[in-house]
């Protein structure tokens, strides 16, 4: 089976923590039975999110971020196969923002419409071999 790699970029609309919850729970949910895996970063002005796992069902769910009324502006940053997941055993995995990624300020400049794949992908890569935050 080919392994499709999906990472997107959107504005959360209406944040608050159980706007988190209830993306997680359904994320996990439906991602446990459609063969995805991925992570999440998620704070009051981001959402930076990678999906893994049979394109047709990485497509789908994309096609139903798109809908979701809690995301605005979602850009696709990377779209493709990989040979491997970066994470394998998360349905998702919720990964707070580190302090080396983006200032607030530089995401209210804009940064995130001149992300590159590549910086996706680093970003992805390194917090796949960080331990799960407590």
């Amino acid at each position: 089976m080919r392994l499709s790699q999906l990472i997107y970029v959107s504005r959360p609309f209406g944040f608050h923590e159980g706007t988190l919850d209830d993306i997680l729970v359904s994320a996990c949910r439906h991602n446990e039975r459609n063969g995805i895996t991925g992570s999440l970063v998620c704070r009051a002005d981001l959402f930076l999110q990678i999906l893994e796992g049979p394109r047709a069902a990485v497509t789908e769910t994309f096609g139903r971020i798109l809908r979701d009324d809690r995301h605005v502006e979602a850009t696709i940053l990377h779209c493709g196969d990989t040979p491997e997941r970066m994470f394998a055993s998360w349905t998702m995995r919720d990964d707070p923002p580190q302090s080396w990624m983006w200032p607030r300020e530089e995401v209210r400049e804009g940064v995130l419409q001149s992300t590159t794949a590549a910086h996706a992908l680093t970003i992805f890569r390194r917090l796949s071999r960080l331990p799960r935050a407590a």
